[in-house]
């Protein structure tokens, strides 16, 4: 179960730049080329962004994390039930007004959720501006089901009911694998982390606290690990036996 931006592509100032490029898509392929691997992208971006970049591939999705999920052998995007879109207007009316106060920022709107940008933002401007936000969306998102996530140069609000980690428990409950890794930089990803069976590798990329047994640096390190896994023989073309990847 692999995480997308900032564990299989660099961060980027325009969130539209994360394209995957010709080695990432390569190594995709090489990945699911075996029909006895599950490869998942989980990722908070919109699905109609991961179905644009990657929907060609014999992937597995969840998009939105969590909101919306597709399987390979499936045409259809599918959407979690419990979805709530109540009170995202007041939202967005908060970060418009950030957005006036803060150059460089910007809110990406997607399904089920509102994300409020500042990676183009001056550093201590930008760090102060989504600490504010933050405060002032938290004494009013409970009521309305709503949940406040901050992530690299991001504040995210979304529906408290949907989160990577229920999302992953489709793919667990459909499959007996006999190996399964999960990768992710995220706060999000924790929830993926915090749902894998106890025998399997989970990776936190980068050095803040994490629920997960392992650690990499960076998508560069992510990149290297995927490449020795669809290279050694011994680790995944063994017979008919169950991959997962997360």
């Amino acid at each position: 179960m692999l995480d997308y931006d900032g564990t299989l592509v660099p961060f980027h100032k325009q969130v539209n730049e994360a394209i995957p490029d010709a080695e990432l898509l390569d190594m995709l392929t090489q990945l699911t080329k075996d029909p006895a691997n599950d490869v998942v992208i989980i990722s908070g971006r919109d699905y109609k962004t991961l179905e644009t970049w990657l929907g060609e591939l014999p992937l597995d999705f969840i998009a939105e994390h969590g909101a919306w999920y597709k399987y390979n052998a499936e045409n259809e995007w599918n959407t979690a039930p419990d979805l709530n879109t109540n009170g995202l207007q007041s939202i967005m009316q908060m970060m418009n007004m950030y957005t006036k106060r803060t150059p460089g920022a910007f809110i990406e709107e997607k399904s089920y959720s509102i994300a409020w940008h500042y990676r183009r933002v001056e550093k201590d401007l930008g760090n102060l501006r989504a600490q504010e936000l933050i405060s002032d969306v938290k004494h009013i998102v409970g009521d309305m089901g709503l949940q406040v996530l901050q992530g690299d140069k991001v504040v995210e609000v979304k529906s408290m009911y949907i989160n990577k980690g229920k999302a992953v428990k489709r793919w667990l409950d459909k499959d007996n694998y006999d190996f399964i890794i999960a990768i992710g930089d995220d706060h999000t990803d924790e929830d993926t982390f915090k749902a894998m069976p106890a025998e399997a590798y989970t990776i936190k990329v980068g050095k803040n606290i994490s629920a997960a047994t392992y650690f990499l640096n960076s998508y560069i390190e992510v990149r290297k690990l995927l490449r020795d896994l669809y290279l050694d023989d011994n680790t995944l073309k063994q017979g008919n036996k169950q991959f997962a990847l997360m």
